[in-house]
């Protein structure tokens, strides 16, 4: 299920969190990601007003902004959460954890379009990155504290410094991301 796996992954990523209680009382993130699965539903089935009521809701307590068509996979951490901003085609695959100030966003206004990032599984996003545009962010690569990302991150390596730099790091075996990214 993927509330529990969300719990042990903030269990795996906090040293704060000291029991499941605690995790779903306290942590904004797990809230803002399990209403924006609810809004998710509304949007899917096209009733898109109802969706963006809940979500600009879920924003409101939590200060956590999550477009309700963003794809969203299984155990998604969003850590002290305040100001992150996830935008309508982000796709975010397993495992993920990002921090706050973040914002996964676009870099241009067209419709109809992939424009915003591709996260994949088990990737770490440091507080206040901005990922902007149809990039891919690697599995398992990892995104420095506000770090400004123009461009594709393989697996494995980091992405340091405005603009970004990407340093290679170990290869990654098994789990690849799946997640399409660009346009047919």
């Amino acid at each position: 299920m993927s509330l529990r796996r969300t719990i042990q992954n903030i269990k795996r990523y906090d040293p704060a969190a000291r029991h499941t209680l605690d995790i779903l009382i306290t942590h904004t993130g797990i809230k803002a990601v399990f209403i924006h699965r609810i809004a998710h539903v509304f949007w899917r089935l096209r009733l898109k007003l109802v969706a963006r009521m809940i979500s600009g809701l879920s924003r409101f307590f939590t200060g956590i902004e999550i477009h309700p068509a963003a794809q969203i996979g299984r155990g998604l951490v969003i850590d002290h959460g305040m100001g992150v901003v996830i935008g309508e085609t982000t796709q975010i695959g397993d495992d993920v954890l990002i921090f706050h100030g973040v914002t996964l966003g676009g870099t241009g206004n067209d419709t109809g379009i992939k424009r915003h990032p591709t996260i994949c599984h088990g990737a770490m996003i440091g507080a206040g990155a901005k990922v902007l545009g149809n990039i891919k962010v690697g599995t398992q690569a990892r995104i420095g504290a506000n770090a400004v990302v123009l461009q594709d991150v393989p697996d494995g390596a980091t992405a340091i410094g405005i603009p970004a730099r990407v340093i290679p790091g170990k290869e990654v075996t098994g789990l690849q991301c799946s997640l399409a990214h660009k346009d047919a």
